[in-house]
């Protein structure tokens, strides 16, 4: 089937990738933030048809972000969609990579046609656009041949990426050649760079490069090391260029002794940082801060641990590193890769903080001169003074009651004396973690450095960290979150941010855009977290019931009566509870549930539900359950709608939190506590007694009267038809005793979790739910995309 023929049948974006990756026979395909993407060629692709100047814009935001990471980037671009593509070598293209006059936007997403408007001069002339119907062939040969020319734009060697080339050179070269002394390496290493491929460019270096053939062989002394495996060797200089540039040389050659190889284990310590993720923060901070930022900034990490951040820098001497513990401060002063930095043992969160909330680095004795200097300097705004980068992990333990929290809950460790700062000035809930304590002492101390921390992104958006953030404010710059799992020891599933800011500029934050990198530091994607106010929120859109009534049977499950609950009252004219706590992603999945009393399960948090505000619970509960869970959304918050809602919609959601698994109203008796028998009543079964077969009275027609005249779209209908079948296949049921007993089934109003669990967990009968689940499965595809759409969260 020839490429037309498979753009024909194509009905997503992902199908028209596809089509393309099969008729080009392209190999070694990786899919991301770029559409596809091989070593030799990028592609941006567009399921409809798309101009290829808008295309290319968008195209070049990638490829411009991964040029000012040091990443290699390919000889050829291409633009594809379902009617015509268009190709261009890159090098015509680089000219507007540093073209300051060019307003890049921060996400190629947002790459709009006043930028390809900017872009057009330069590249319109340069591209060939290839119509599929009619020049398919060509197009191919082009591609292909473009594949098989294999140019790629090389990273050049530089006093700032020396440390991650040396890295990188030992994992995919040194580790071939049998090297005895890892002092060897770096020896070889610049043999290696300081050569064009077939000439030496630097004389009287300690080894030297031949080749044999193809081959090379590296001499030093009277030894002769070659190559176990080529294969890193050739991907090493597919991705840089060499030899350096003349004025580089002979620097890169005095840090040669600073050089030794680093593996994960040598830095791993409390707060440790994988060296892959910290390659990427370097390439992070050249992106944002310029590619000669270790020359020109002064760095501060005051929780160097072992210095692991500190591993990638090239230029020692304009580093300082203080850790609290004195071990740590050993282990690193006799590490020669830090040779040239000032370490020193400093408790950031206790040292030199007087009892009125000044600093005063006389009380210790222990910040060196040089570094009070810098800062003296850098806040007086003198001439020539080098600007400070505040380069840091810090901790992220926090103290406090809360379930779950396993080391984290540490009672007592954010009692500091920046902690009592905190306080005074009623922080909240911020003062108790010690990253925020950190930021707190940052701002007071050096209100004009840049940060660049990694951390989790409550600060950023958490409902409890507002006032933190009416106090804490800087202007954003760039950054990265990375999955969790990508360092030891941190359980669950949330992202961590490497976040730049410049704090010279106290802006409220208002969104950030980040990339998105997995646990191995790849590249899959972009994120925005937005941040509104907490009146904006969700959790606040449904006004507050007051019960005054007498005491609420507690509940930790549909028919399991809460132990040590909160004490809780009644509400007059409640039909039942809509328990929704936290309102971020992390908690929706779990703690969003109704039932038929209060539940006081999990961290608390709730609403009685009436015929006045069911419409709006019925929202809440599918808003929060419709999108799962995933790390990068993991501290996405709920936000009140913003644009207006259907009826159609209200009756949509109100039918998916009905037969949702989450929907755990019941009708029973004989539920005791507090020394009495008590009963729940079912306000929520959306069918009257004679539709399902029920052999007595439903204590309650309430949900029944409430949708009566509502108008249900085809999805919900089939839901409905679907739910009514397996009622009536309960009411017509003869359950054994122990499924009675288990389930409560002593009266006629049995919720859908009985109705459910007891169909399930009759083994004598077959229920079929696979009709059910399809029907309901649809509804949810339908409403799904409409949370976004509404405002509910954030795209």
């Amino acid at each position: 089937m020839s490429l037309i023929e498979d753009l024909h049948r194509a009905r997503t974006e992902e199908d028209v990738k596809d089509a393309y990756i099969k008729a080009l026979g392209l190999k070694a395909v990786f899919k991301g933030l770029v559409d596809i993407q091989t070593p030799e060629i990028w592609f941006e692709a567009k399921e409809t048809p798309t101009p290829p100047l808008l295309m290319f814009a968008q195209l070049l935001t990638y490829v411009r972000a991964a040029r000012k990471r040091g990443e290699p980037i390919p000889g050829f671009l291409c633009v594809i969609d379902r009617e015509k593509a268009a190709l261009m070598p890159t090098e015509h293209a680089l000219p507007l990579l540093n073209d300051p006059t060019i307003v890049w936007p921060k996400s190629g997403s947002a790459a709009d046609k006043a930028l390809a408007a900017q872009i057009a001069p330069i590249i319109e002339t340069h591209f060939i656009h290839y119509q599929i119907d009619g020049y398919e062939a060509e197009f191919i040969k082009a591609v292909k041949d473009a594949v098989r020319e294999g140019r790629i734009i090389r990273t050049p060697i530089t006093p700032d990426n020396l440390r991650q080339v040396f890295d990188k050179w030992v994992a995919m070269v040194g580790v071939e050649l049998g090297v005895k002394r890892e002092a060897d390496y770096a020896v070889l290493f610049f043999a290696d760079i300081m050569h064009d491929g077939h000439t030496a460019t630097m004389a009287n270096l300690p080894a030297r490069l031949l080749f044999n053939g193809n081959d090379p062989v590296f001499i030093m002394g009277a030894d002769q090391y070659d190559l176990a495996s080529a294969r890193g060797y050739r991907n090493f200089w597919n991705i840089y260029h060499r030899p350096p540039e003349q004025k580089h040389r002979h620097y890169l050659l005095e840090r040669r002794d600073s050089l030794l190889p680093m593996d994960d284990q040598k830095f791993k310590g409390a707060f440790y940082t994988p060296l892959h993720i910290v390659d990427k923060a370097y390439d992070q901070l050249a992106a944002t801060l310029g590619a000669d930022w270790q020359q020109r900034y002064i760095v501060w990490d005051m929780c160097a641990g072992v210095g692991n951040l500190e591993a990638k820098h090239s230029n020692l001497r304009n580093v300082f590193m203080s850790t609290l513990d004195r071990e740590d401060v050993t282990i690193m002063r006799s590490n020669p890769a830090f040779a040239g930095a000032e370490i020193f043992q400093y408790d950031y969160l206790n040292d030199d903080v007087d009892d009125f909330g000044q600093i005063d680095y006389a009380l210790s004795g222990k910040v060196p001169q040089s570094l009070r200097q810098a800062i003296a300097d850098a806040k007086e705004g003198k001439k020539g003074a080098k600007p400070i980068l505040v380069l840091i992990n810090p901790p992220y333990a926090e103290s406090g009651s809360g379930i779950g929290k396993g080391d984290e809950n540490k009672i007592g460790v954010e009692k500091t004396r920046i902690n009592g700062w905190m306080r005074e000035m009623n922080l909240g809930y911020a003062s108790k973690e010690l990253f925020t304590q950190f930021l707190v002492r940052i701002r007071h101390e050096l209100p004009t450095s840049t940060l660049a921390m990694f951390s989790t992104l409550k600060y950023i958006n958490a409902p409890n960290f507002e006032a933190f953030r009416s106090l804490w404010r800087a202007k954003y710059l760039d950054g990265f979150v990375v999955e969790n799992k990508a360092f030891d020891s941190l359980k669950g599933s949330f992202p961590i941010g490497f976040l730049i800011w410049d704090q010279r500029f106290q802006l409220s934050i208002t969104e950030i855009q980040t990339t998105v990198l997995d646990r191995k530091g790849s590249l899959v994607g972009e994120k925005s977290y937005v941040v509104r106010p907490n009146s904006k929120l969700l959790n606040v859109w449904m006004a507050k019931t007051s019960a005054k009534g007498g005491p609420a049977l507690p509940l930790s499950n549909a028919l399991t009566v809460a132990s040590n609950p909160r004490p809780k009252r009644q509400y007059a004219g409640a039909v039942g509870y809509l328990y929704a706590s936290n309102n971020d992603m992390q908690h929706a999945g779990q703690e969003t549930l109704i039932s038929s009393s209060i539940f006081t399960g999990g961290n608390g948090g709730g609403i009685w539900l009436t015929d006045a505000n069911l419409w709006q619970a019925a929202i809440v509960f599918a808003v929060r359950m419709l999108t799962v869970h995933t790390w990068v959304n993991h501290n996405d918050q709920f936000l009140q709608p913003s644009q207006p809602l259907s009826e159609e919609f209200k009756s949509d959601c109100l039918v998916w939190m009905l037969f949702s698994g989450k929907n755990l109203t019941a009708g029973a008796d004989g539920l005791r506590w507090n020394d009495r028998d008590w009963s729940l009543t079912n306000h929520f079964i959306p069918f009257a007694e004679a539709e399902v077969g029920a052999k007595a009275r439903f204590e309650s027609d309430f949900m029944v009267r409430y949708m009566a005249g509502m108008a249900f779209s085809p999805e919900a209908r089939a839901v409905l038809d679907q739910g009514r079948k397996l009622f009536q296949r309960f009411h017509a049921t003869s359950f054994p005793n122990k499924i009675r007993q288990d389930y409560k089934l002593n009266r006629a109003d049995a919720g859908w979790y009985q109705v459910r669990k007891a169909l399930e967990a009759h083994s004598d009968i077959v229920t079929d739910f696979a009709p059910f689940r399809e029907a309901y499965a649809n509804l949810g595809q339908k409403l799904r995309p409409m949370v976004f759409e509404l405002g509910f969260l954030p795209e």
